[in-house]
């Protein structure tokens, strides 16, 4: 047996997954089993913190240079939850993965910036607090060689979801959504992914102005609002909901700014502006898969989104031909699915062997994924 821990904290804000997992082999030989899973939610102060590092009003270099330690510190000790939670001792843990809590992300290059992107959560403090080796900071290495550093978990998602006779859409629904295609009797080489637009956030945003709730619980306001057609055509209008693949997209297009327009502009109850949110990032996603829908075709749905019963309902609504399901139908957790892949990504790195997908980021060749803060 191999122990690893595989940590993600995404754009929804909602915590740190820890994904304890036995993993061996590399490449399409890899096995990996998922032996303990948990989310470890962020604490007042600590959410509060990364809230007011993402806003570009409100962030600046000294409160990111301390939180970067501090967020150090809470994926450390997601990892000690875990392997505690499992009764597995850090003595048997082989590797950590850490994909670290994203603050910005340019894909491209563009007014004097260069393409790049920034997540923090050092390192070194998991290294130290848990006697481990650590590899993290998994999407530079593929935008040094021409990708966007995002999807980031394409490759994880070959080595357990391809299937020779039915094309998988992999749909995660964090706080963005991002699908990834893996034809039938698909290579690698074949597959596409992709970010298809907004996924939780301006539902969660929306309800935190208006509720001072998290999230959308189970889709309940959304549930008793009815969508305005005439937002939804605006939503539906945005230029990257246009773009053609490969394209990625974050908080700075459909986050707290995004939302602080909608409610400025728009006159709109609260349910009734959640409901249309939720269309927004169904009907998005509906809109994206389209082209892939060819024969027998699955949409297996991850991520929190996945619970959102309002939602799910909506893009099978908007997906008739498509057999569509979550993780849990086909025997995953939809919470530990990107948690496990950092753990797979790791493995890759650790064992020189490449974690990117040139087809789903536009990388000019495959290479490992990471840096190695060797304990």
């Amino acid at each position: 047996m191999v122990y690893a821990v595989g940590l993600m904290s995404g754009t929804s804000l909602d915590g740190i997954d820890a994904a304890l997992v036995d993993i061996t082999g590399k490449n399409e030989t890899t096995s990996v089993k998922l032996v303990k899973f948990l989310t470890v939610p962020f604490k007042g102060t600590t959410l509060q913190n990364i809230r007011e590092a993402l806003s570009l009003e409100s962030s600046d270099v000294e409160k990111i240079c301390s939180l970067n330690i501090e967020l150090g510190e809470c994926f450390a000790q997601a990892v000690l939850d875990v392997c505690n939670k499992a009764e597995i001792s850090l003595n048997d843990l082989a590797f950590i993965g850490s994909h670290g809590q994203t603050l910005f992300h340019i894909p491209y290059a563009r007014d004097g910036f260069y393409a790049s992107t920034l997540q923090i959560g050092a390192s070194a403090v998991i290294c130290e607090r848990t006697k481990t080796t650590v590899v993290s900071n998994f999407r530079e290495r593929d935008m040094a060689v021409g990708g966007q550093g995002a999807p980031i978990v394409p490759y994880s998602e070959y080595i357990l979801y391809q299937k020779p006779e039915t094309t998988r859409l992999l749909q995660n629904i964090g706080g963005i959504g991002n699908v990834t295609v893996i034809p039938k009797s698909g290579e690698i080489a074949d597959m596409i992914a992709f970010d298809t637009g907004p996924g939780n956030v301006i539902m969660n945003e929306l309800c935190l102005y208006f509720f001072k709730q998290e999230y959308d619980k189970d889709g309940f306001y959304a549930s008793q609002g009815t969508v305005d057609h005439q937002l939804l055509e605006e939503l539906m209008a945005h230029p990257y909901i246009k773009k053609s693949p490969p394209k990625t997209t974050g908080r700075e297009d459909f986050g707290k700014q995004f939302t602080s327009s909608l409610l400025e502009k728009w006159s709109v109850g609260p349910n009734d502006l959640i409901a249309t949110a939720t269309m927004f990032t169904a009907k998005s996603i509906a809109e994206a898969v389209k082209p892939f829908v060819i024969g027998k075709t699955e949409l297996i749905i991850g991520g929190g989104g996945s619970y959102n019963q309002t939602l799910i309902a909506m893009i099978k609504a908007e997906l008739p031909e498509v057999k569509v399901l979550i993780q849990e139908e086909i025997g995953f957790s939809s919470e530990a699915k990107e948690a496990i892949a950092m753990a797979i990504l790791a493995n890759q790195t650790l064992q020189h062997c490449p974690g990117n997908v040139p087809s789903a980021t536009g990388a000019k060749r495959s290479v490992p994924l990471g840096s190695i803060t060797y304990y």
